[in-house]
């Protein structure tokens, strides 16, 4: 399936600003020398942290080129490239990890790009600070917009011998070996820790279980396909909907969610689909279901196990068409969306009892994401424990716990899973009163039985 496509707006399509650069790159570092050297080769430089924000900076105004590093904090690194070469064409896409697009437009100024990634990746930021200027004996012919149709830059005579860099040229066969034909080492990425390198803020926890989840996240986010979350009750199964979204390309449209469970089975068409003037008993006037409320973003079906086989079979029209109909409308209205689902049920195995629609079930658990149980991953239970006193912090005296009542709620079998480690937290803050630690005493597993 195709990456999604970010609109782009006809006006700007193909109206690129010359001399200006975007950088992403988490390494803040990076962009900052980046940045120094390019705007020393008089470019205009715009900074981003991550994909999202790149996505952001290029809808705005459309750059000349776009450098990207090697790995983007919030989005999967190739579903980016390929979303961004598809949505812009005529903008010039470099790699900072060993490799360039070859695929799309070279910009006449693309020489300074690589000379200034080569320059920004000496190791010494002392011995790089204190280089030659840039008003060095020779130059270098460049393409420029004067009468003879070429100008010329000052570069260093002999740029400095670099370990490892970050680009290579799309140099074709048999081209000089120049600036803009040479080819350098890749280096290798940053050595980070696995909770580093995978870990999303969402999720709270550094076990291979949670690294899992958020591995599954980076992996289909930026895609349009509808994923099927499946985990026990209060294990953050919105949280993974809402990481979602936030990575996808439809993160500034609308996140929509329903709980299938929690609206009764009389109201819940309605809740979907909307419902026009008259329809029914009550309807003194149409209204918007949350269906078309999503519109160019996600819903999210929590509990989707829940829902009546009736209603199932409207919202497979839907999945299939991706029209739906309002109660009491003849028209049909057209909806563009992304369909994540969420169930504490094992929902295979309702599919094959006939308790859910199979055909419905195989169109949405085209990408399972699995959320675990907190008895799985205990070892987690002291980042949790300080995410959730420091959550709590923020409007009340922070809180710590101690020895003993760690111990205590090491040994809890944790039927509830996160959110019932919240509430016992929430509740020992509050029997603490004044006192800053947390003992044994305060913990109160309520009427759980352990």
């Amino acid at each position: 399936m195709q990456p999604t496509r970010v609109p782009v707006l006809p006006a700007l399509a193909n109206r690129t600003v010359a001399r200006t650069a975007l950088l992403a790159s988490a390494d803040r570092n990076f962009r900052q020398r980046l940045s120094e050297i390019l705007t020393g080769l008089r470019w205009r430089v715009r900074e981003a942290e991550g994909g999202a924000e790149a996505w952001k900076e290029v809808e705005t105004t459309i750059p000349e080129a776009v450098i990207v590093d090697s790995w983007l904090p919030d989005l999967d690194h190739g579903e980016f490239l390929k979303s961004f070469r598809l949505s812009f064409p005529n903008v010039d896409l470099l790699v900072a990890n060993g490799t360039a697009q070859q695929d799309g437009p070279r910009c006449p100024h693309r020489q300074e790009l690589l000379y200034a990634l080569r320059r920004s990746q000496e190791t010494d930021t002392a011995a790089w600070k204190s280089a030659p200027s840039f008003a060095l004996p020779e130059q270098i012919p460049i393409q420029g917009s004067g009468d003879s149709g070429r100008t010329t830059l000052p570069f260093p005579t002999q740029p400095p011998k670099i370990p490892a860099a970050r680009v290579e040229s799309a140099a074709e066969p048999g081209q000089s070996s120049d600036v803009s034909s040479t080819r350098v080492q890749a280096v290798p990425k940053m050595t980070l820790s696995a909770g580093q390198a995978e870990r999303l803020p969402e999720l709270v926890g550094d076990a291979p279980c949670m690294l899992e989840v958020s591995r599954r996240i980076r992996l289909v986010a930026a895609r349009r396909t509808p994923v099927l979350i499946e985990g026990p009750t209060g294990s953050g199964k919105e949280l993974v909907a809402q990481a979602l979204h936030r990575l996808s390309l439809r993160s500034r449209k609308p996140f929509v969610a329903i709980n299938c469970a929690a609206i009764p089975e009389a109201l819940l068409e309605a809740e979907l689909f909307g419902h026009t003037r008259g329809a029914f008993t009550g309807a003194v006037q149409s209204r918007v279901g949350r269906i078309e409320a999503a519109d160019g973003g996600t819903l999210f079906l929590d509990e989707i196990g829940e829902m009546p086989l009736a209603l199932q079979a409207k919202l497979l029209r839907f999945v299939e068409s991706g029209e739906l109909q309002r109660i009491g409308d003849n028209e049909t209205v057209k909806v563009d969306l992304r369909i994540v689902a969420a169930s504490h049920r094992p929902l295979a195995q309702q599919a094959q009892t006939g308790a859910f629609r199979s055909d419905l079930y195989y169109r949405l658990a085209v990408f399972l994401i699995r959320t675990p149980a907190l008895s799985s991953h205990l070892e987690d239970l002291s980042l949790l424990i300080a995410h959730f006193f420091e959550r709590m912090g923020r409007s009340a005296p922070l809180k710590r716990i101690d020895s003993t009542a760690k111990a205590k709620l090491s040994a809890h079998a944790w039927p509830g899973n996160v959110r019932e480690l919240e509430h016992v937290l929430e509740r020992a803050a509050i029997l603490a009163g004044d006192a800053p630690v947390v003992t044994s005493q305060e913990i109160d597993f309520g009427d759980v039985v352990n």
